[in-house]
């Protein structure tokens, strides 16, 4: 719970939303970004809605979205900070916006809470621990595949 000194500071130091001046400065220096993510997160979330409508399969279509997402994510990271010199939204547009709308790890939480009952805790657990596992050797696949293919590029 929010005490009084809390509501008292701002969230940025640097810039006091009660002073209006101030204000437009949020706007000014992260309205771009915020828009980019906000734009990159719909077409994310139309992706795996349609992924969801061609696959309608529960927990296995979340579980895919995820690891596909988290691949994807390891090569983006390889092709942004290794390989091309890129405009600074593209990053937050696709990253964060894109593939974190595609990806579902809420989804995932709440499917994981649906199958922990008496008599299913096994296959919760291995869903619970499988989508971790899979979210995470999918981005270290993802940045090993590309490396592997634009180091080879690069080289030449």
């Amino acid at each position: 719970m929010a005490t009084e000194a809390d509501r008292e500071e701002p969230i940025d130091p640097d810039v006091d939303v009660h002073v209006a001046e101030q204000r437009g400065e949020l706007v000014r220096t992260h309205g771009a970004v915020l828009l980019v993510i906000a734009l990159g997160g719909g077409l994310g979330a139309l992706a795996r809605y349609a992924v969801g409508v061609l696959l309608p399969i529960g927990a296995w279509a979340t579980f895919g979205v995820n690891v596909l997402g988290c691949l994807l994510i390891g090569v983006l990271m390889v092709l942004i900070h290794e390989v091309w010199s890129v405009h600074r939204l593209l990053r937050p547009f696709i990253g964060v916006g894109v593939l974190g709308g595609f990806t579902t790890f809420s989804t995932y939480a709440v499917e994981f809470a649906g199958l922990l009952r008496p008599g299913s805790v096994l296959p919760a657990g291995l869903y619970l621990v499988g989508t971790v596992l899979g979210a995470l050797l999918a981005v270290l696949a993802g940045v090993a595949l590309t490396r592997s293919i634009v180091g080879k590029q690069v080289q030449q």
